[in-house]
């Protein structure tokens, strides 16, 4: 493939063509062209050029409809245009700037000029098209940083209790097999769109952070907390949302961090207000606060704690069905019904 930009000419009239190429023959770049819009619409989308230059009075498609029908496609909308046409009225220029043209060129024209303006368009172009490879390059190292450091958080808090080392991993992909069976859900589809599905999944590893808090001496108990240790225990909730709060103003505008923040601190509230640390009821608890209240209990059933065994997922599903509109959002938990061969999949995979 040719490392040249590729020119794209188009006038009906072949002569006008040979004209514009003969004086653009200089640049380091390939030329293609078309004599109708109709035409220029179809090989242009095949040939995706670095710059565009169109007439405007040609039969059929003119210059203005076909370059509207150019913006309109994702593939050719970003492509520079310049109108190189005889039509001169003032609102001709208007319109051709309105429709996106980043120039306007009228013949007669200087084939100095043709060739300095076409030069400069070439050269802002690559500039754009190299600051946008840039900026993707970035934003991916971003979003890297970001899932390191998220699952880095969240794995100081599972240091601290070596029999669930998976919990992060499996809590993490039932809120993603949830959260995308909630989109499909006409109550959830309006609040859910491909976003929200990755940045819950990115945030759900730091639900349980404000355990790095909590003593050993009650994290680490094997048998049944006493009512001052349970309190304390509760209080990791606060201490999860606490700590996200700080981060997320220093890092203002970050969604992943807002529903970090809104998972650490709102996973245990239950439907019906008697969770806590708010007693918050029904809507009032975040949806991301629902949706992993559903996945940390399941979890907390069918997998071994230092102070209980592993219990079978049949077992667990009954136990959670009790909790259907009193600990758990009816319509969530009904989705979860529905998909509970997933959860148990998942938490085969990621067995501790």
């Amino acid at each position: 493939m040719s490392d040249q930009p590729l020119l794209f000419i188009v006038d009906d009239m072949p002569a006008n063509i040979q004209v514009a190429m003969s004086h653009l023959e200089q640049l380091d770049c390939s030329f293609a062209y078309a004599t109708s819009g109709e035409q220029a619409l179809e090989r242009i989308v095949a040939s995706k050029p670095q710059l565009i230059l169109m007439d405007v009075a040609m039969p059929g498609l003119d210059g203005f409809q076909t370059v509207e029908a150019l913006k309109k496609q994702v593939e050719t909308m970003d492509i520079p245009v310049i109108f190189l046409t005889a039509r001169t009225e003032p609102e001709d220029i208007a319109r051709g700037f309105k429709l996106g043209g980043v120039d306007y060129i009228t013949k007669p024209f200087s084939g100095a000029e043709l060739l300095a303006r076409v030069r400069t368009h070439l050269e802002l172009n690559a500039y754009r098209l190299d600051l946008e490879t840039q900026v993707e390059e970035r934003t991916h190292e971003t979003n890297l940083l970001k899932s390191a450091v998220i699952e880095v958080m969240g794995e100081l808090a599972e240091f601290r209790d070596p029999e669930t080392g998976g919990h992060i991993k499996r809590t993490q992909h039932y809120v993603k097999a949830l959260v995308s069976s909630l989109a499909e859900h006409d109550t959830f589809s309006a609040q859910i769109d491909s976003s929200y599905i990755d940045l819950l999944y990115r945030s759900a590893p730091l639900h349980d952070i404000g355990k790095v808090a909590i003593g050993d001496n009650i994290l680490l108990k094997p048998g049944k907390l006493t009512d001052a240790e349970f309190e304390e225990m509760k209080k990791h909730s606060q201490y999860g949302e606490s700590v996200i709060a700080r981060l997320e103003k220093k890092v203002q505008g970050s969604s992943f961090l807002k529903y970090a923040r809104e998972i650490a601190g709102s996973h245990h509230e239950k439907f019906n207000g008697q969770g806590y640390p708010r007693g918050l009821q029904g809507d009032e608890i975040p949806l991301a606060g629902r949706i992993m209240a559903i996945a940390d209990v399941y979890d907390a059933l069918v997998c071994k704690r230092v102070y209980k065994d592993a219990m079978p997922h049949s077992k667990a599903m009954a136990i959670m069905q009790e909790g259907r509109g009193t600990h758990f959002d009816p319509d969530i938990f009904d989705v979860f019904w529905d998909i509970e061969e997933v959860f148990q999949a998942i938490a085969r995979r990621f067995l501790d």
